[in-house]
């Protein structure tokens, strides 16, 4: 693991990094969901492995369960929510010109960042 971070809806560990790609394991905990956000830079493919959910992008809720797969195209709005009463977690696979943290616009946040 090359780093691992804790956030107020779980936590994520980054696998592996690269200049063209970076794949990390995202944690949410049951009741949580990630920011309403949007990066520049970089798309993102999720492969959930554990628990239960929804994803919204650009408006459109779809639920998830292990085996469901997420494809997010830059510059695309979107969030996760855990459902369940388990951790959801999924493989997130980015892809583009930079993966930095600050490239993340936030529209809409539970916890005011």
């Amino acid at each position: 693991m090359l780093e691992k971070s804790e956030r107020p809806w779980g936590r994520y560990e980054v696998l592996q990094e690269s200049p063209t790609f970076k794949v990390k394991t995202i944690h949410v905990n049951p009741g949580m969901r990630l920011s309403y956000q949007r990066h520049q830079k970089r798309a993102e493919h999720w492969f959930v492995t554990t628990g239960m959910g929804e994803v919204t992008i650009e408006g459109v809720t779809s639920p998830v369960s292990p085996g469901s797969t997420v494809d997010i195209r830059v510059n695309q709005l979107h969030r996760i929510s855990n459902t369940g009463s388990t951790e959801l977690i999924f493989v997130e696979v980015q892809t583009g010109t930079y993966f930095g943290e600050d490239d993340i616009e936030r529209v809409e946040d539970d916890f005011g960042r």
